[in-house]
């Protein structure tokens, strides 16, 4: 079972793709930048043409029993977990998880319950699907983020590592900024007063967010 997360040791990301440069851009921005300079979120993104012992690098194959498009095979994830295992702190609290559309769907329970792990290592499926034998016997859990099909597990893995690690204590700075905490209502900031346009009426900020009366305040926002 998953514990509340800590600060003593960073949260690991381990994630599994035939893409891996997808990733680069978006953990080197914002919140995961800052989370990774203090040691707080460690990412690692792997190529699974690198678990592969073909010259060609094959990842994929076609269907038994026929249809259209290719299946990533099980062979190159075998690998790649066993390599990852091989590296692993054994004392570390481990969850595998496949995107899949016949997976339980993502939402704040899951994520707050993922944030309880020390280390997730999630699996990009692309093409027409993944070999079942990896949800069979490699992943602990499938996961969706939606009722839609995406062309692969990329955007998937980056949802969920963002909605789990805004749960880890010091990724958002204040525990107070999760909308699960402080609820969600409308924001505004300055200027009080915006023109559209000459001849426009201005579009205002609400009046009770300039009164001073903080417990008004309070009240407007639980309405909203």
């Amino acid at each position: 079972m998953p514990r509340a997360p800590g600060k003593d040791k960073p949260f690991r990301l381990e994630i599994l793709t035939i893409f891996p440069e997808i990733f680069d851009s978006y953990f080197k921005e914002s919140l995961f930048r800052l989370a990774r300079q203090s040691g707080l979120v460690q990412v690692a993104v792997h190529d699974l043409r690198a678990f592969t012992s073909d010259r060609h690098h094959k990842v994929d194959d076609r269907p038994f029993g026929g249809g259209p498009g290719m299946v990533l095979k099980v062979e190159p994830i075998f690998k790649a977990m066993q390599s990852l295992r091989k590296k692993a702190n054994g004392r570390q609290k481990t969850r595998t998880i496949l995107f899949s559309t016949r997976g339980g769907k993502l939402d704040a329970k899951m994520a707050k319950r993922l944030a309880g792990y020390d280390r997730l290592i999630m699996i990009c499926g692309r093409y027409e699907g993944v070999d079942e034998r990896v949800a069979e016997h490699i992943a602990d859990e499938e996961v969706s983020i939606g009722d839609y099909v995406l062309s692969g597990g990329e955007i998937p893995a980056l949802a969920l590592s963002e909605a789990v690690c805004r749960f880890r204590p010091g990724f958002l700075g204040k525990y107070e900024s999760l909308e699960e905490v402080k609820g969600s209502y409308p924001v505004y900031t300055r200027p009080e007063a915006f023109s559209p346009g000459r001849g426009k009426k201005p579009w205002r900020i609400p009046s009770i967010l300039i009164s001073g009366d903080h417990a008004k305040i309070d009240a407007w926002r639980r309405r909203k």
